[in-house]
């Protein structure tokens, strides 16, 4: 072969392990891209302010996790029943909305590790119930958000009493209020800081000691499709670091005058 010939393709050569290379080098730098999807309807975990600017634990939660990861994040509002539809045919990548890991949802969806934790509550008019059990709720109205770990334990728990299922927790307490139902079932904080302290839960009161849901074993996680590791792993490492360098305690403290952290003893 002439050398000529040979310098020519060993040039070729070469540029196009270089153009390779190059394109590699820019693909790698490529920011992580997330679209995270989120309710808004669920205060103080998340909340729409009057200027359409959402927040709430949760979101800021989300958003230290793609600050940590230095991702390019996208924030998606869905309703809470499409929520697991949604993520399925990839309207998003990953869920942040106070979902409780349960076995039922394990089964169509991968979790990451909780990132908290906070057991259940009863509410009613102040007085109207001495406890919750079954006895005491028998034949009564119990109101609780549809599609959750709450409902199953209110379907497993109270099978003499009537339920009323809603779309949205903070929709617990206005039917309660409404007198569409007897006593509300839900997040102790939900139902603490978006009623009970408000104008509209004066004359109520929670019921009974807390419960947790399932015996405490889930706490709430994000979810993301089944099979996508590489997303789980990496927020896994990013809620692990975000409670190591004080973020997630500091965002906490916001919004909860308790631990909320899924290791907290029990």
């Amino acid at each position: 072969m002439p050398f000529s010939q040979f310098n020519r393709r060993s040039l070729a050569s070469v540029f196009a392990a270089l153009a390779l290379a190059a394109s590699t080098a820019s693909f790698a730098q490529e920011p992580l891209k997330i679209r995270i999807g989120v309710e808004g309807n669920y205060p103080p975990f998340s909340q729409i302010a009057p200027n359409g600017d959402l927040g709430g634990f949760d979101i800021d939660i989300a958003n230290a996790l793609c600050a940590q990861l230095k991702a390019q994040c996208t924030l998606v509002k869905q309703e809470w029943d499409g929520m697991i539809p949604a993520l399925t045919v990839r309207k998003f990548d990953a869920i942040v909305a106070s979902m409780t890991i349960s076995e039922e949802r394990k089964k169509v969806v991968d979790f990451s590790d909780p990132y908290y934790d906070v057991p259940s509550r009863f509410v009613a008019k102040a007085g109207a119930f001495k406890d919750h059990s079954a006895a005491s709720l028998k034949g009564k109205k119990i109101i609780v958000l549809r599609n959750s770990p709450r409902a199953k334990h209110v379907a497993d728990n109270y099978k003499d009493s009537e339920v009323l299922l809603v779309t949205k927790e903070t929709d617990v307490y206005l039917e309660l209020q409404a007198g569409r139902g007897d006593v509300g079932f839900g997040s102790s904080i939900v139902s603490g800081e978006a009623f009970l302290k408000r104008d509209q839960g004066k004359g109520y009161a929670q019921v009974g000691p807390m419960i947790e849901v399932g015996g405490g074993t889930g706490g709430v996680g994000i979810a993301v499709r089944k099979g996508d590791d590489a997303l789980r792993t990496r927020l896994n490492t990013a809620l692990k670091e975000i409670q190591a360098n004080g973020t997630y305690k500091k965002l906490a403290a916001k919004y909860f005058d308790f631990d909320v952290s899924p290791n907290r003893a029990r």
